[in-house]
């Protein structure tokens, strides 16, 4: 009697679970010789079992097969969708706009503003949240453009930080006396880049932390002032795991190589920072852009809202989180419509109609703008009319009590 047990494995010692024992009760020795050979080459002539998915019990049909025709690559894989489905455009948002997450030149000239104010009166947005206001003799004269144009309280400017060079003792008390000057020109909000946190160094060459104590000087500018920061750190998480085809912003990232921020430092430790910033200035209202990167896990998101009392989300460039969630979010946005604001990021006029569709209907499965951000489709939030109004002006309204409030429903 002879036994014979063989195990295949594959890439990586991953065993794919063929395994073959057969007893052979032969006496002629050459017969059973030649069984254990014949048994021997089965084994390894056998296809390999692929590793299924989690909860998947039996191969699929198609698996091992191969196409017939030349796969399409990423980008050329567009498949038309065979769904009927009822559709409600919205190329005008149903109530007034302020959009608190724009990127404007500073100062703005008479022939670009006419440019931008054609897309906000399409689309409804009544103030333009200008975030890239700099700082000093610039931002007086981006406030003095704006406030010598025809349309009147359409456009405000935030102020930034000038991070130029090291930030070292001294740093903070400079920038906050500078902050200070800004937002008596008219500023009115203080916008941060996603450099501090990454880019932003010491004297030492060492990255400059997120909660630095240097910069306390700053937010209690901004909370004496009562003006919002709205601050920007790190970038998706994707955007921090290997470049590999598990990553679902795979194509964005070979795309735009200067998105994969290889700077040593971990999304977990960036945002583990920014927490302690806002716990440590309770009295400093602060406003995460792009919904401080958690809007593809709602959970974490609703619990940072609820430890932190002065922090708000803004929307702006997630938008296809929402929508690949239409029930989980609609129940967010209900939830916390009092600390939600709209925001769009790049001024592409023609993309606004997505998010009042999200927003504003109960639409299935229809494209996003940008390919690359997802690929998959949108659908339809539904909120009520009362919390588009805080979500779409209220909020930003009460949390930036300069801005005018004309044009808005009482």
């Amino acid at each position: 009697m002879v036994v014979v047990s063989f195990a295949r494995k594959g890439g990586a010692g991953t065993e794919f679970g063929l395994r073959l024992t057969a007893i052979l009760c032969i006496s002629d020795f050459r017969l059973m010789k030649r069984a254990a050979l014949a048994l021997l080459a089965l084994c390894l002539a056998a296809p390999l079992v692929a590793q299924q998915a989690p909860g998947q019990i039996r191969p699929r049909p198609a698996e091992g097969r191969e196409p017939e025709f030349k796969a399409p690559t990423i980008r050329e894989y567009k498949p038309k969708s065979q769904l009927v489905a009822p559709e409600h455009l919205v190329p005008r948002a149903k109530f007034p706009v302020i959009d608190i997450h724009s990127h404007q030149p500073t100062p703005i000239s008479p022939a670009e503003y006419d440019r931008v104010m054609k897309g906000m009166d399409a689309n409804n947005l009544q103030i333009l949240v200008n975030l890239s206001g700099s700082f000093g003799d610039r931002l007086r004269r981006g406030v003095e453009a704006l406030t010598a144009s025809k349309y009147k309280d359409r456009m405000v400017l935030f102020a930034n930080i000038n991070f130029g060079g090291s930030v070292g003792a001294g740093f903070g008390a400079k920038a906050a006396k500078q902050l200070d000057d800004d937002i008596k020109a008219g500023a009115m909000g203080l916008k941060i880049f996603k450099d501090l946190g990454m880019f932003v160094k010491k004297p030492n060459g060492d990255r400059l932390p997120v909660d630095d104590p240097e910069l306390d000087a700053v937010w209690e500018t901004c909370a004496r002032n009562h003006v919002p920061v709205l601050i920007h750190i790190a970038e998706p998480p994707a955007f921090f795991e290997p470049l590999d085809y598990a990553n679902e912003r795979w194509l964005e990232l070979s795309l735009y190589p200067d998105r994969r921020h290889q700077t040593g430092v971990r999304f977990e430790q960036l945002l583990a920072e920014r927490n302690n910033l806002i716990k440590k200035h309770p009295n400093t209202t602060f406003v995460l852009a792009h919904f401080g990167w958690h809007a593809n896990d709602l959970a974490k998101a609703g619990t940072l809202l609820d430890q932190y009392p002065n922090a708000y989300y803004d929307v702006a460039a997630v938008l296809y989180d929402f929508g690949r969630q239409p029930r989980a979010a609609h129940d967010f946005f209900v939830k916390y419509q009092d600390r939600i604001l709209f925001g769009k990021d790049s001024y592409q006029p023609d993309e606004y109609p997505y998010y009042w569709r999200v927003f504003e209907t109960h639409d299935e499965y229809f494209d996003y703008y940008r390919d690359y951000h997802a690929f998959w489709k949108l659908y339809g939030i539904g909120l009520p009319d009362p919390v588009l109004k805080k979500l779409y002006y209220q909020n930003a309204l009460r949390l930036t009590p300069r801005l005018s409030k004309a044009g808005f429903p009482q």
